[in-house]
């Protein structure tokens, strides 16, 4: 949830609308915690995704659930869409026309660097790097933000960040 949350602060600094919608239900007892961010330069009618040009995908569960979602870039043909795999925890061979699929062993990174829990920033340097559309001081800023008040997990998020990004 904090890497959508992180996400949306970002866009938002550079003036994008957003939207962010979490989805927490039973999820939150071991399933497939998830959610939905937006971004536009345009009003954004629904927060809903049906089809999406961008995914980060943490685990098998959450591949299973949305690998369906994810569609080639119909506004933006010469655009690939991205999946961004996780595969310290799944690893399987994807290959979908339109797509091009990332496997990075962000858990693994994350725990070298001293916490697991850093993997989901590891993912977001992966698609900072693959996207271009953040500059670092921009996701500094939405590091600062989400983890306010807390040197040590802001100093290892931005490194596990600026990992991620020498990943792609």
């Amino acid at each position: 949830m904090i890497l959508g949350k992180i996400i949306g602060y970002i866009a938002m600094t550079r003036g994008l609308n957003v939207t962010w919608m979490p989805s927490y239900g039973a999820e939150v007892r071991g399933g497939t915690a998830h959610c939905m961010v937006v971004l536009s330069s345009q009003e954004i009618a629904s927060p809903i995704i049906t089809d999406c040009t961008a995914a980060i995908i943490m685990n098998k569960p959450s591949l299973d659930k949305f690998l369906g979602m994810i569609k080639p870039n119909k506004v933006y043909p010469k655009f690939k869409s991205l999946l961004l795999l996780n595969s310290s925890l799944e690893d399987r061979d994807i290959a979908k026309a339109g797509i091009d699929v990332v496997k990075i062993p962000m858990t693994e990174i994350a725990h070298a660097l001293g916490n697991v829990r850093a993997a989901n920033m590891v993912a977001l340097g992966a698609y900072t790097g693959k996207r271009g559309i953040f500059q670092r001081s921009d996701v500094v800023k939405g590091i600062k933000i989400a983890f306010a008040g807390n040197k040590d997990i802001i100093d290892l998020n931005i490194k596990a960040f600026d990992k991620g990004v020498s990943l792609t």
